[in-house]
């Protein structure tokens, strides 16, 4: 690597050119030329555009060095993003530079006039000279969330980020760009509608509203012919091949014929022409093309009234720039919003004809006095500026009628208002007022409607008791008053004051019609006189104990919520109103309704959520025209009747009583309700549904019935020809229903049940798209039925387990279940990841992403995130490092899909806990948007993320204030998201942001299960709810379903998901040594010791995560003897040569015993001996095993050993109180085991002093219920030739032997004869005693550390 010196101009540049392509440049600057082919679908780069090594040296010893990467131009005729369809040739320079680099020294080395700036593939900008390119990229990436100076360097090398922010040394344009902007060539043209003219070659340019034809030499200075198009018309010309005639407006209307070379050139000239001549009024759009300045020719369209220079980077000095737009003397309308002047172009003052300005987004502190000029100014739009105030000069704007200056910096009402008597509205959203004086609203009379949210308002001052009696309108959302009293407003109409902190409210009634003042703590609402015109009141989410008299008292009120409040019961005038048309009272304390005595116009009734336990018996009978009915989740038993009479007039049409006490007694009064389209019956107690009785149901839509103990589904659902979805999950259906004949059926769910067989017609209906069968455990599906299944867009069925030898932790300790539920959306927007095994089975990964609108996206996120997370696990431990890293490496991997469409995404980690040890696991959880994670602890939720949310999340919401976003009346950015961090939506960059919120916590026993789920999900269960629902349901797809289902059957018309992983981390999962596995003895060593009265023993299964061990007692010589390394000369035998190591009992995840030190790996050969096989097989095997190397009696097997260090004994548990220790134990022998490697603990060898267990002095104890070979060896059932099985399959070393994966180690032991048992240990106690080992001291004994297997 050559030396760095500074170059003339500040940047660092290496003596030594990088790469053989390198060429010095002036100033300094290393220059990388290549060209780079693109991928057509990403217009990601390849390999070939990263630098090599040399280059990377040279960046890693100074991270204020870099890289940018400079783009050629591209023309383009594609109609989406600069991007997106680059030539394949496209040059591409490599600069290395540092962040003091500014872009005239680049310009200077690549001979370029100018360095052009692109940020998600949007507006392209001219830099300015002293601009740095790399700074800018650094603090672009320094926003997006990354921490680390050197990832940040990192990040800023790969080319992938070009789709995100990326450097042009020529400016892009597209050509359907150009084609709106100016159209111009050298055609043939003949003027008039007659032949009389002749054919000519003249210059034709289309530009703004207007066709110019000019001579070709004298085109700046001869004769110039405008034609106005505006309300003319452009024809094709049928006697002359790719000619068009354009023709003016107007009794003197001029007609030009124009000739075209090409069909193609021909229609873009048709296709922009058509679009002027369409127009009533003369308006250029040139918004959104990142202009300096308009078209020189565009001055030439002198009828221009009204021009969009939206979203530019208009200059004041240029040519074609703001000081010249005076030019127009017909511009009424001007919009220069998002072009980022800084400062009010004064010039523009001078435009009196102006009608309509608008300069949002600009930067602008302040305004110049000469604004008093614009007499006839009515529309001025100041939104999203730093303005504190108004100059006085603005109240000679007599006709101004609306004055927006949201989301600036105004700490009170401008005194300007007062003079401009034709403002009706005052539009003050989004800035700083925390004290509203209502006298300074009494002074101008000419305002009606006042809207200040989201400000700052904690007081309100009223200076005498003078009313107010203008005011009509008025909007205090998003503020942090505690109580309002606008009694004083004795005209107001409308008031919204939702998310406040409101314990009391005061208004006036004279007028008051609509009151929304949800989410508060409002106790009591005052108003008097009682409004007789209010038709409108919002009072949920407070804690209101009763229905204001005032509102029982309101003749014409329709809608009336006050769900999620503290009301014990509804007041009986409240019921019987007859005006009343929507009611919500969900999620209150209501033990009765009252009992209904005349007939109600009542469509709506919600009364969900409450302790109701029967209805009025004349609910149905006198509210004839209810609709929508919801009573889910009280303790309903029987349902009133529908009608008195044998004739039934119920409308009722929508039905929900999910998670009631109903049995098959509430089936018969069903059958009153004949216009049913929609009924949800789900985890209730049904055993049966009649035939008869569904059979009436003619007019159902959607049947729920999840959750309950049908065994069933009669025949006769196949009359209900209009059913287009069928939930029955979780229950004990045997039999599937005749369904597959209906003409409209869509989706089906049948999980969870018992279906064992299908029996399906010849050919499906075409309508359906989803069929669920998973959770069926004994349905078996046959090929004929898989493939007439084959057309249905989504099959949902078990997948068979594969066969495997591998213990993993999954199956031990978590499994999950996933729904998903489209609702009344067409398309499923929710996407889920779920990998059980994560990181080689060392962990587990849980992810919910939710595009709103777009499906796109989650899908995208679905496929790479958990890829993107093992990377960067790899590269750091900390989880907040590398949680954030994989959020915002998974934004930039999102692409061009990224730039415009946005998700919400949750990720979940579960690993091993290395930072606590009194934890086997800890679970980190990173998320943004609306998507969140719940742990059940102890049967308590655990919320583990945050809602990033305008309404849920004050502080971010402040945040993109402070960057000026305009957020509209909805709440959302820019009219787009709610969400204030997503992955995706680059263009909202840096309002919109990718990085997560992140929590860790560590896994405890009582930790009993993780709820993910998106937006849908949590607005409509609480958190309580959702675990309480789910914690004794035994299967966690059946608990995923549920919570789908409940969040329908409560309200949720939008994609719902949810994923329930249940967690094990309890002692039932602990796999160590002490809680009773029999531990058989080492490979090619007999047992000498026997444990007495042991408990029975379980064979370990291979998917439960349990390694098997083996171990025993022997000497120093025959592990000498018996194990010899194969391994090559790098690795150290020394261990095995000296003496046996120690090895402490086996630990699982649950109980991990505190390491330190270094993984170390030794590979070598155990020599397996065999006394009665001589061909490489058992005495019960029948053919040869292949792959095995047989050399006469003995079977050579290149296996892994892994050593380590033993603790002391006093570090170690105590072994089972069912085994004995023998006085052979006390002797200074060691055990020495191989044990299967699993997920947690991968194939160590592992020491453990003898003391710690016990040695089985017969063969029949040790068997653990596996089969006896007639050469001795003891190998458990389920995993006979377990060895022999893997090795076949593993790769082979140059050696010639084949080498068993880490993954699996040797599951067997040998049995020494009974005979030889005595002479066996006689011998080891010799070789011990002979041998003294010393004392090691107080520091050995509790310091020493253990050594693992790298492999980990």
């Amino acid at each position: 690597m050559g030396e760095v010196e500074p170059g003339p101009g500040g940047p660092l540049e290496p003596r030594e050119p990088p790469e053989a392509s390198a060429s010095r440049r002036p100033g300094g600057i290393r220059v990388l030329k290549r060209n780079m082919k693109r991928n057509g679908s990403r217009n990601c780069l390849n390999r070939r555009s990263r630098f090599g090594s040399r280059e990377r040296d040279w960046l890693r010893e100074d991270m204020k060095r870099g890289c940018v990467y400079l783009y050629g131009a591209d023309t383009t005729t594609a109609t989406t993003t600069t991007n997106s369809s680059s030539s394949s040739s496209s040059d591409l320079h490599l600069v290395l530079c540092t962040v003091e680099t500014p872009a005239s020294e680049i310009c200077a080395g690549e001979g370029k006039e100018s360095l052009y700036l692109q940020l998600h593939g949007d507006l392209v900008r001219r830099l300015e000279p002293t601009e740095r390119p790399l700074q800018i990229v650094y603090d672009y990436l320094s926003r997006l969330g990354f921490d680390d100076p050197v990832r940040i360097q990192e990040e800023a090398a790969n080319p992938d980020l070009g789709c995100m922010i990326r450097f042009y040394g020529e400016k892009p344009c597209q050509m359907d760009h150009l084609d709106r902007i100016l159209l111009s060539g050298i055609y043939n043209v003949r003027k008039g509608k007659t032949q009389l003219h002749k054919w000519a070659e003249r210059l034709v340019v289309l530009c703004g509203t207007c066709l110019i034809v000019s001579s070709v030499k004298d085109c700046q200075t001869g004769k110039m012919h405008i034609l106005p198009l505006v309300g003319g018309k452009v024809e094709e010309v049928k006697r002359r091949q790719y000619s068009l005639a354009f023709s003016s407006a107007g009794a003197q209307a001029q007609t030009y014929h124009v000739s075209f070379e090409t069909l193609a050139e021909c229609q873009r000239w048709q296709r922009q022409a058509s679009k002027v001549v369409s127009q009533r009024i003369s308006t250029v759009d040139l918004s959104c093309y990142g202009l300096e300045e308009v078209p020189e020719h565009l001055f030439y369209s002198q009828d221009t009234t009204y021009l969009n220079l939206r979203h530019n980077f208009m200059q004041q000095e240029r040519p074609g720039g703001l000081d010249s737009l005076y030019k127009f003397s017909q511009l009424k309308g001007l919009n220069l919003s998002h072009n980022k002047l800084g400062s009010f172009p004064t010039l523009l003052c001078d435009i009196s004809t102006l009608t309509e300005l608008n300069l949002s987004c600009n930067g602008i502190h302040d305004l110049p006095s000469q604004i008093g000029s614009l007499l006839n100014l009515q529309t001025l739009c100041l939104d999203g500026n730093f303005l504190t105030t108004l100059p006085e000069e603005l109240g000679n704007l007599q006709q101004l009628s609306s004055l927006g200056i949201s989301f600036n910096h105004f700490g009170n009402i401008p005194e300007v208002y007062e003079k401009l008597t034709t403002l009706d509205k005052v539009v003050m959203a989004g800035n700083q007022l925390e004290v509203l004086n209502l006298g300074v609203l009494n002074r101008m009379s000419h305002v009606k409607h006042v809207d200040l949210r989201m400000n700052q308002l904690k007081t309100i001052i009223t200076e005498n008791l003078e009313g107010n009696k203008y005011i009509t309108h008025m909007d205090l959302r998003d503020n942090q008053l505690t109580d309002l009293d606008l009694s004083s407003l004795c005209s107001l109409e409308q008031l919204h004051c939702e998310r406040n902190q409101l314990r009391e409210l005061t208004l006036s009634g004279f007028s008051l019609r609509t009151l929304y003042a949800n989410s508060n703590r409002l106790t009591a609402v005052n108003v008097y006189p009682v409004p007789r015109q209010l038709t409108s009141l919002e009072l949920a989410r407070n804690l209101l104990e009763c229905v204001p008299d005032w509102a029982c008292e309101a003749k014409k009120i329709e809608i009336l919520d006050v769900s999620h409040n503290l009301l014990p019961e509804v007041p009986v005038r409240i019921l019987s109103s007859l005006s009343l048309r929507k009611l919500m009272v969900g999620h209150n304390r209501v033990q009765n309704l009252p009992m209904l005595m005349e007939h109600i116009p009542l469509e709506v009734l919600d009364v969900q959520h409450n302790l109701l336990t029967r209805l009025p018996d004349t609910l149905f009978s006198k509210a004839l025209n209810l609709r929508y009915f919801n009573a889910s989740a009280n303790s309903l038993e029987f349902l009133p009747s529908a009608c008195s009479g044998e004739e039934s007039l119920s409308m009722l049409q929508l039905l929900y009583l999910t998670s009631n006490l109903l049995t098959d007694q509430c089936i018969p009064v069903l059958v009153g309700h004949p216009h049913l389209r929609i009924l949800h019956l789900a985890n209730n107690q049904l055993q049966t549904f009649p035939a008869s009785k569904l059979n009436k149901l003619e007019q159902l839509e959607e049947l729920n019935l999840s959750g309950n103990k049908l065994k069933t589904i009669p025949t006769t659902i196949a009359n209900c020809k209009r059913l287009h979805t069928l939930v029955a999950h979780s229950n004990n259906i045997s039999i599937f229903p005749e369904i597959l004949q209906l003409p409209q059926i869509q989706f089906v769910d049948l999980s969870c049940n018992d279906l064992t067989e299908i029996l399906i017609p010849e050919a499906l209906p075409a309508t359906l798209q989803d069929l669920d069968l998973t959770g069926n455990t004994n349905l078996v599906l046959e090929h004929k039925t898989l493939d007439i299944f084959s057309h249905i867009t989504t099959l949902k069925i078990d997948q068979k387990p594969l066969p495997t030898t591998d213990s993993t932790v999954a199956s031990t300790f978590w499994s999950h279940g996933l729904a998903e539920m489209a609702g009344q959306r067409n398309k499923l927007c929710v996407s889920a990841l779920a990998v059980d095994n994560f990181a080689e089975g060392v962990g587990a990964v849980y992810g919910m992403f939710d595009g709103d609108r777009n499906e796109e996206l989650p899908r995208l996120l679905q496929c790479t995130m958990a890829d993107v997370l093992l990377e960067e696990v790899q590269q750091s431990t900390n989880d907040t490092v590398f949680m954030t890293n994989t959020f915002l490496v998974s934004h930039r991997k999102l692409g061009m899909a990224g730039q415009k469409l946005g998700s919400s995404a949750l990720l979940c980690y579960i690993r091993p806990d290395t930072a606590d040890p009194t934890s086997s696991f800890g679970l980190t959880v990173a998320n943004v948007g609306t998507c969140q994670a719940v742990l059940c602890r102890s049967g308590k939720p655990v919320p583990l993320s945050k809602v990033f949310s305008l309404e849920q999340a004050p502080e971010e919401a402040q945040r993109v204030k402070d960057q000026k976003a305009i957020i509209t009346e909805d709440n959302k950015v820019n009219g787009v998201t709610c969400c204030t961090r997503m992955l995706g939506c680059t263009y909202l960059y840096p309002w919109i942001l990718p990085k997560p919120h992140i929590s860790s916590i560590p896994l405890t026993i009582q930790d009993e299960l993780l709820i993910l789920g998106n937006k849908a999900l949590w607005e409509h269960l609480s958190y309580t709810e959702a675990v309480n629902a789910v914690r004794h349901v035994q299967d966690p797809l059946a608990a995923a379903k549920k919570l789908c289902t409940l969040a329908q059957s409560y309200g949720c018309q939008d994609n719902v998901g949810a994923m329930v992983v249940y967690l094990n981390i309890g002692e039932e999962g602990c796999t160590c040594e002490v809680n009773g596995l029999s531990l058989p003895g080492p490979v090619g060593f007999a047992s000498t010791t026997t444990i007495k009265d042991a408990p029975k023993p379980t064979t370990p299964s291979s998917s439960s995560g349990i390694a098997s061990e083996f171990s025993s007692e022997m000497s120093t010589s025959e592990v000498s003897s018996e194990v010899g390394s194969t391994a090559s000369d790098e690795h150290n035998t020394a261990g095995l040569d000296t003496g046996l190591l120690p090895r402490p009992e086996r630990r699982c995840s649950l109980h991990p015993t505190p390491t330190s030190g270094v993984f170390q790996r030794q590979p070598s050969c155990a020599t397996f001996s065999s006394n009665q096989s001589d061909n490489g097989l058992d005495s019960d095997d029948d053919q040869p095993v292949e792959g095995v190397i047989t050399n006469g009696s003995k079977v050579e097997v290149e296996v892994d050993i892994h050593c380590c260090r033993g603790r002391d004994l006093e570090n170690s548990s105590t072994f089972t109180e069912n085994s004995t220790p023998c006085p052979e134990e006390h002797a200074r022998g060691l055990f020495f085991g191989i044990r299967r490697q699993n997920s947690v603990n991968s194939g160590i060898l592992l020491p453990v002093s003898k003391d710690k267990m016990e040695l089985q002095k017969s063969p029949s104890t040790s068997c653990l219920y596996g089969k006896k070979l007639s050469n001795g060896s003891i190998v458990p059932l389920e995993d006979s030739l377990n060895l022999i099985e893997v090795a076949t399959e593993a790769p082979k070393k140059k050696t010639g032997y084949f080498a068993a994966p880490t993954q699996l180690e040797p599951e067997d032991q040998f049995v020494v004869p009974r005979d030889l048992e005595d002479e066996v240990k006689e011998q080891i106690k010799q070789h011990q005693e002979s041998r003294p080992e010393p004392e090691p001291s107080e520091e050995d004994r509790t310091e020493l550390p253990e050594e693992f297997d790298t492999a980990l």
